[in-house]
């Protein structure tokens, strides 16, 4: 019996949800059928792939070696039927993009029409999740192109830096945290502190820029959007470090927030795509970093 690429799609889909139920719907196929191909493959592979339960499905050790072989083996078939589309016609077919949220709200607006005018036959269709969240489906060959915050150091990717995000500082205009002054981002007060929620690299990178924090005094507490951030500094509630393309692109309550640049070298990040190196869309992501490059945007204009 021979092994198929539907029933590593199928042991895939289960070792995602880790339930027959909900696999068979994320693979688009009954329950029944799924179940029955995934048995399949364990006797054409003569060994037990999932620990099977009414509570739901667990990996053996075994099966979690055949998915991580099977993703790469998806994955490269994935390359192979792009490789074809794109010998017939580069521009035209699908990209599957991947973006993260502290960039694609403020990105996308003018990416995605300047991608319909320059190549009008492509077919884009937006992901929008956490950094290994992106890396993870671009590994696995669910996404051809990601737009995040540079490097994401995995080997098999390459990856093209397009332009710096500094980070501003944000503070509220009246009370306490107004009065501070912050030479540089080690300054700010560890209780002061504003973040993202774990899992997002935008609160990691502030982390970094802040230095050595006590980890004890920082609050335990972690918002999903710049957005409410930039509120919570409004309401008096702490400080933060604002991307330039976030706050570019948002209109900004100047008697309820201050602005202000830190002093050389300031804290930032490099916005860039990553691509699998298999990929046969190598030339258009260059193609879309050369878009991208002109989507910077302009320097705020604040003391430092």
């Amino acid at each position: 019996m021979r092994i198929t690429l539907r029933q590593l799609r199928y042991l895939d889909a289960l070792a995602a949800e880790g339930h027959f139920g909900r696999a068979a719907d994320r693979a688009a196929v009954s329950q029944p059928a799924l179940s029955a191909q995934i048995r399949e493959l364990e006797d054409a592979l003569g060994c037990q792939l999932v620990e099977r339960a009414v509570s739901g499905a667990r990996l053996t050790a075994a099966g979690a070696v055949v998915v991580e072989r099977g993703r790469r083996i998806l994955a490269e078939v994935g390359d192979l039927e792009t490789f074809a589309r794109v010998a017939a016609d580069p521009k035209a077919g699908s990209l599957r993009l991947g973006i993260i949220p502290s960039i694609g709200p403020y990105l996308l607006p003018k990416l995605l029409p300047a991608l319909a005018e320059v190549f009008p036959a492509l077919k884009v269709s937006v992901r929008e999740t956490v950094t290994a969240t992106l890396v993870g489906e671009l590994q696995d060959g669910g996404l051809d192109l990601v737009i995040a915050s540079l490097p994401l150091g995995d080997p098999s990717f390459s990856e093209m830096p397009v332009f710096t995000d500094a980070f501003l500082l944000a503070m509220p205009a009246a009370g306490p945290l107004s009065l501070g002054v912050f030479e540089s981002a080690a300054d700010i007060p560890t209780e002061a502190l504003l973040l993202l929620e774990d899992g997002h690299c935008l609160r990691d990178q502030t982390l970094a820029s802040c230095g050595a924090l006590d980890a004890r005094r920082l609050t335990r507490a972690g918002v999903t959007s710049l957005a409410t951030i930039l509120q919570l500094v409004a309401a008096g509630q702490g400080v933060t470090l604002l991307p330039e393309l976030f706050l570019a692109a948002t209109p900004l309550d100047a008697v309820r927030v201050h602005l202000r640049r830190f002093h050389a070298p300031e804290p930032h990040r490099t916005v860039g795509l990553a691509w699998r190196k298999s990929s046969p869309l190598s030339e258009l992501c260059g193609q879309i970093a050369g878009l991208i490059a002109g989507m910077k945007p302009a320097i705020i204009d604040l003391p430092r």
